[in-house]
């Protein structure tokens, strides 16, 4: 993996330090989230309807995501920046892919992939640092592949910092993450968005999108 910009780093770190505490919290997560696991089975389903190549998940953490995609019957793995989170994952998830890695500047060939996820793992990348992640994006995925992006929408708000309990992120308009899609070579499929539930802070967002 190549050098870290210093807040990718204290990202991994930050993660690191509370990666077991992460994973008992939301290994059964997407049990209570039924829209949640809708928008996930509707990529699934799209990526399948292209043919069913690999599909990644960017930002893994422990790897629950990755189990679900594997279980909707996707050929799923997943990367994550903190080592002790991919530990984690290849503990819960013996049979499954993990591997440590950066979503700026992916192992991974031209036109690779089928599919990625992004669950709530752009939320750390300032925001002037985000065009280039999605341009590696559409490098990695093959013509017609589809990202499924999760993160916290900012409710009528221009892109907000947040303190976030692991390291800063940010909530973001999602007319203004879609809009950064696009310019990346996406096109737009879908998208939702779900108010908080209970023991949440704010409103969830998700796009599907298609790389052009």
């Amino acid at each position: 993996m190549t050098a870290l910009a210093p807040y990718l780093t204290a990202t991994a770190e930050a993660y690191d330090a509370v990666a077991v505490l992460y994973a008992d919290l939301f290994r059964d997560s997407l049990d209570r989230l039924p829209l949640d696991r809708a928008v996930l089975a509707a990529f699934a389903e799209s990526v399948r309807a292209g043919g069913a190549g690999p599909v990644a998940e960017l930002g893994c953490g422990p790897g629950y995501v990755t189990a679900h995609l594997q279980d909707l019957g996707l050929d799923a793995f997943g990367i994550d920046l903190s080592p002790r989170m991919i530990e984690l994952a290849r503990e819960a998830y013996p049979g499954l892919r993990f591997e440590v890695g950066s979503m700026h500047a992916l192992d991974l060939a031209d036109g690779e992939l089928s599919g990625i996820v992004s669950w709530y793992s752009v939320i750390h990348t300032p925001p002037r640092e985000l065009p280039p992640y999605f341009a590696e994006f559409r490098r990695v995925l093959a013509p017609g592949g589809h990202l499924l992006l999760g993160f916290f929408e900012s409710e009528g708000d221009a892109v907000t910092e947040f303190d976030h309990k692991a390291a800063p992120a940010y909530r973001w308009p999602i007319d203004d993450l879609a809009g950064l899609a696009r310019e990346a070579g996406f096109t737009e499929v879908g998208r939702m968005l779900r108010e908080p539930l209970e023991g949440e802070r704010f409103r969830q967002g998700r796009l599907l999108m298609r790389r052009r």
